[in-house]
């Protein structure tokens, strides 16, 4: 979890020369929509697939901190972590790197959270967002890339956190 100490800061094993980057790193949700957009798309593009969320709340305690503006407390689940790893090691060579969840608030809280849990740099991070699978709609998504949608994100947290908080302490 990043906290407020960590802003503006770029861990050093993250560094690396823009000269030495090379490719195109897209990430998607489901492995099937990985080869079929990577298809598309052709050479010069690696696509992974993050297969839905890399990070969550903790499930053994309540993971909100109510006396702190109700900030939550994430972490890579066990099962997840192979997948943070192999995402994080081809971003670091990826000279461009698309995010092309989907295009509600989980795919866009999921597109944050990959770039937080993989320490992907938001400089060289776009957001694509395409509606149907096809060769068309997937290059017209790519012409007009943008930045993540923080208030889609926010609302995806604001949803997860009163779930939580409901649901943690009546079960």
């Amino acid at each position: 979890g990043r906290t407020p100490l960590h802003e503006g800061l770029t861990p050093e094993k993250q560094i690396v020369k823009n000269n030495k980057r090379s490719g195109k790193l897209v990430i998607v949700e489901s492995p099937a929509k990985a080869r079929t957009v990577g298809r598309f798309l052709g050479k010069g593009y690696t696509v992974k697939a993050s297969v839905g969320h890399v990070r969550d709340l903790l499930r053994s305690q309540l993971s909100v901190d109510v006396d702190n503006n109700f900030t939550p407390k994430y972490r890579v689940p066990n099962e997840k972590r192979q997948v943070v790893k192999e995402i994080k090691q081809q971003a670091r060579k990826a000279k461009e790197i698309y995010l092309a969840t989907d295009p509600d608030r989980e795919g866009e809280a999921i597109a944050w959270h990959l770039v937080e849990a993989a320490e992907i740099d938001p400089e060289l991070t776009q957001r694509v967002v395409f509606h149907e699978i096809t060769e068309p709609a997937i290059a017209e998504a790519f012409s007009h890339p943008h930045q993540i949608n923080s208030d889609l994100v926010n609302a995806q947290q604001a949803r997860r956190i009163l779930d939580r908080l409901v649901g943690y302490n009546l079960s």
